[in-house]
């Protein structure tokens, strides 16, 4: 795979891709810290922000129409971007990058309900480590409290042990739940280094989103409700299409 990218495009591209995103999700609450965010956006690439806004808009609204693909898609992302982030540690980042995105890729296609548990736990951690810290950072500076924002392990505890759980009893939600995360935050990031990537609008627009921790949970997390309502109608829709008996030929 990544030999296959390195021969379309650029190596300053795909170092420009990993670089950043593994920078800006280093941390279990990464969207809680928007001065890092801002700091990578602003040095991604156009075609990729280009790419990160499509990619989110379609799992966000059509995650659960393509579910298999998107688990598998995941995976492979997961993959690469963790394993880039080990292997630069060792100084081979790009082939253990691709060794971690197939293997977890092929892993995930026979262990699709596994997969998809993960995927449901992992996605509640992320929203309970970014609420708990962004909230945390934000009461604390408006009601002069102490709250330790650095617990944020606390909700991605919380978020993991319950939407992991009911990833086996409500199958459906799940996959709705984490394709609607998983999309808004690529597709919010992707916008957002639009947005950064015009000077004009540049420092107002950093300038605001920097301005308070909880700025940029809110932009991920309202898009990600709205995608769990339309999906949640769309699948209902559909499955109450596919309930209905078929009509038998004459």
């Amino acid at each position: 795979m990544i030999a296959m990218l390195a021969k379309t495009a650029p190596q300053s591209s795909i170092d420009n891709l990993f670089e950043n995103v593994v920078g800006m999700f280093s941390s279990g609450d990464a969207l809680a810290h928007p001065d890092v965010i801002v700091s990578h956006l602003q040095s991604l690439s156009v075609v990729w922000a280009t790419v990160f806004l499509i990619v989110g808009v379609m799992c966000l609204l059509n995650g659960y129409k393509f579910y298999k693909v998107a688990v598998v898609g995941l995976a492979l992302l997961l993959g690469l971007f963790a394993g880039y982030g080990l292997g630069m540690k060792i100084g081979a980042p790009l082939i253990i990058a691709g060794c971690f995105g197939v293997l977890l890729a092929v892993l995930a296609f026979p262990l699709m309900k596994y997969a998809v548990a993960l995927f449901g736990g992992l996605a509640g951690a992320f929203i309970g480590a970014n609420l708990w810290a962004g909230f945390s950072h934000a009461i604390n500076r408006a009601a002069q409290t102490a709250i330790p924002s650095d617990a944020y392990w606390i909700g991605a505890l919380v978020g993991l042990l319950l939407f992991g759980m009911l990833a086996f009893i409500l199958f459906k939600l799940s996959i709705v739940l984490f394709t609607s995360v998983s999309g808004a935050t690529i597709a919010v990031l992707g916008g957002i280094a639009l947005l950064l990537s015009f000077e004009p609008w540049n420092a107002a627009i950093a300038s605001g989103l920097t301005a308070n921790q909880v700025v940029i949970p809110l932009l991920v997390f309202i898009p990600a409700i709205f995608g769990l309502v339309y999906q949640e109608q769309w699948g209902r829709g559909g499955a109450e299409g596919d309930a209905k008996p078929k009509p038998k030929p004459a």
